[in-house]
């Protein structure tokens, strides 16, 4: 879990395990190709009209744990949406996306804990 983010980092319940993964593991299986790419918003729509109730934050939850488990291989994302892809160069791409923001966010702690080191106790 992501402290002050608790609420979408935190562990699969058990409805989402039970419920919602298995939908989203076939619903996702079936988006091969970056022609069918799915956004987020269109599969908490899939997931409701078959009754699930899901948000946005908790799909890529799920999402995250597909990836982390291989449910779905070589599930990538585009500024298209979520898709499978077959093609290594694709899935490089995406590697390599993921790396560079990786990055980015060590960057921007290492930056944060300079700032915090600079810090003036404030006298009352």
């Amino acid at each position: 879990m992501i402290q002050g983010f608790e609420e979408y980092t935190a562990p699969l319940t058990d409805y989402e395990r039970d419920a919602l993964l298995p939908r989203l593991v076939h619903y996702l299986s079936l988006c091969n190709g970056a022609a069918n790419a799915v956004k987020n918003g269109t599969i908490v729509r899939h997931l409701r009209y078959y009754g699930c109730k899901a948000t946005e934050a908790r799909v890529r939850k799920l999402i995250n744990h597909i990836r982390i488990h291989a449910l779905v291989p070589c599930l990538v994302a585009s500024s298209r949406g979520y898709y499978v892809t077959d093609d290594p160069e694709e899935l490089d791409k995406f590697i390599a996306s993921l790396a560079g923001r990786e990055d980015a966010i060590r960057a921007v702690r290492v930056s944060m804990e300079n700032q915090r080191n600079t810090i003036q106790p404030c006298r009352r």
